[in-house]
Formats: structure tokens, C-alpha cells, sequence
């Protein structure tokens, strides 16, 4: 976006991540007033959906909801009603109830509940969605985490905010999880998931969302990259077979949960991708790259 009286550029630390919000308007006390409810629209997805906060709706629900039923916000229940619609599309690949897998996989910490318990594959079936926005779980065992859907959400969430308070052109992206609208060509570029410093293609997107799931890499503790932080529920078993999967959607909560989908199912994830009118980037274990069709036209892979 080119800088301009009327664009605001900020960023802070949410959803254990930096979220970047960049917006134009016609009256910049106007835009700035726009981010600033855009940042709180983030903060409050935060709030509620945080694994690692017991007084979050995701911590009171993996502490109680397997004893009663526990009212939640109404965001929450969304984001729930989301991952349990995708949970059935994809046969049980996306789930949500796949924290105890990643806390034994230590990729989430352990918490105050007995961890030693835990659900059968395909534990979405234990959590009941009721009126009024109260969840209830069938199955003690049952523990859950929206790390996987929850950070796409906020990103709609804020952009949603951006539009209602008359922006005409923004980007949020939290952490590669972004979506943008207006008429402006964004150009994203996609690292290789082995090699952070290499620039695997770019991407052209305009009035979309982007997600991408990759294999974790910090470079405050090293240069290697390691495995992704993704749990095949069917095994309970680290999903290793791709190395990297970006999924372009209308909406960004669609294309974060879709890119846990296609890094473990690969290219049988195509029927899904076409259910919910997306498109997909896959990077396999052995390097090899692939490109939904629909999509080769905006993908320039680098030299």
C-alpha cells in the first residue's frame, strides 16, 4: 500500500504472533480510530479462545464441560460450529480435540487435568453444541484446542471491523495468516519451509485470504527448521508426509483450518479444497511442489 496522509500501519504481539494491520480511508483520524477496533476485535478472539488461559472459554471448557455444560461466548460457539462443520467434511482429519496429542507431543503444555486421559480419534463427536451458545463434552478424555481455526477467525474478525468503519483498502496478517480487500494487487511471498531464507514462489491476492501451516522454525534458537506442529487425529500421530501447505479462501478462518487438512492428507484433500471454493500450494517432504490448477495463473515460482 502506498504511504499516503490516509494510511495507518501498526502492529502489536496477539495470538502468539505479531498482527499487522496496514488500512487506507478518506479521513486518517478515522482509519486510525478503524485499527485501533480492529486490534480489539483480535485481542477479544485472544481472550476467548486461548489454550494456554484457564479463564478463557477453551480453558473452562477442557476443565468442566466433560462435568457440565458450560456457556461460552457467542464467537467461540461460531468458531466451534466451524471446526465441528470441517471436522465432518474432511472425515475427522480436522479436529479440534486433538489437544491431548499435542500435549503429549509436548507442542502444548500439559495442564492441572489428568493428561494421562485421552479421547479416541475422531473425539469431535463428544462435544455437544446447545442452545445458547453451551457446550457440553460426551467424554472426560475430551480436551480441545482452536489453534488451528482461531487465528484465521480473528484475522476476519478484524477485517470485517476495518470494513464496517468505512476503510477502503487494508491487509491484517497475523503471523502468515492474513486477508485483505479493496481494488490493491497484494504480493505475498512464500519462504521454503526447509530453507526460511529461500523464496519458494510469490502469490498475487487481491480481496482474498491466505493461510499458511509450514514446519515451525525460530531463529532466536537455531537455523534448522523442525517438524510441523500438526497431529494427525485418525493415529494420534505427528503429520510428517508434507512439509509445507498454503490455501488461499474467502475467508481466512477456511483457509487456516483447510492448511492442517491438506498437510496431512496431501492431495486427497483436493474434493475439500473444491467444496469450499479454495485453492492450495503444497510443499511434500520430498520437496516437490504442487498447485491446484485454479491457482497457477497467481503463483510465480521463483527462479
Amino acid at each position: 500500500m502506498a504511504a499516503a496522509s490516509n494510511s495507518v500501519r501498526r502492529a502489536r504481539p496477539l495470538l502468539g504472533t505479531f498482527v499487522e494491520i496496514e488500512a487506507a480511508g478518506s479521513f486518517q483520524p478515522d482509519v486510525l480510530s478503524a485499527v485501533e477496533a480492529a486490534f480489539e476485535a483480535v485481542s477479544t478472539v485472544h481472550q476467548l479462545m486461548s489454550f494456554h488461559d484457564p479463564d478463557s472459554d477453551v480453558g473452562r471448557l477442557n476443565r468442566e464441560a466433560h462435568v457440565r455444560p458450560v456457556p461460552v461466548h457467542a464467537l467461540t460457539f461460531e468458531v466451534l460450529e466451524a471446526a465441528l462443520e470441517m471436522n465432518r467434511r474432511s472425515n475427522g482429519i480436522f479436529d479440534v480435540a486433538v489437544a491431548p496429542g499435542l500435549q503429549a507431543a509436548g507442542i502444548l503444555p500439559k495442564t492441572g487435568r489428568d493428561v494421562s486421559l485421552t479421547a479416541e480419534p475422531g473425539a469431535t463427536d463428544a462435544i455437544m453444541l446447545l442452545e445458547g451458545n453451551v457446550v457440553g463434552f460426551r467424554d472426560a478424555g475430551v480436551r480441545i484446542d482452536l489453534g488451528g481455526i482461531a487465528k484465521g477467525f480473528a484475522v476476519d474478525r478484524a477485517l470485517s471491523i476495518l470494513r464496517e468503519r468505512g476503510v477502503v483498502n487494508a491487509i491484517v496478517n497475523a503471523g502468515g495468516d492474513l486477508a485483505c480487500f479493496g481494488e490493491e494487487t497484494r504480493t505475498v511471498c512464500i519462504r521454503h519451509p526447509r530453507d526460511p531464507g529461500r523464496i519458494v514462489c510469490q502469490i498475487q491476492l487481491v480481496d482474498a485470504a491466505l493461510a499458511t501451516t509450514a514446519r515451525r522454525f525460530d531463529p532466536f534458537h537455531s537455523t534448522e527448521t523442525a517438524r510441523p506442529a500438526i497431529i494427525d487425529p485418525r493415529a494420534t500421530v505427528a503429520a510428517c508426509a508434507n512439509d509445507g501447505a498454503t490455501v488461499r479462501a474467502a475467508s481466512c478462518m477456511i483457509a487456516d483450518a483447510l492448511t492442517k487438512v491438506v498437510m496431512i492428507a496431501g492431495t486427497g484433500a483436493t474434493e475439500l479444497i473444491e467444496q469450499y471454493s479454495a485453492s492450495a500450494l503444497l510443499i511434500g517432504s520430498d520437496r516437490g511442489l504442487q498447485i491446484t490448477p485454479d491457482w497457477q495463473h497467481a503463483v510465480h515460482l521463483a527462479a
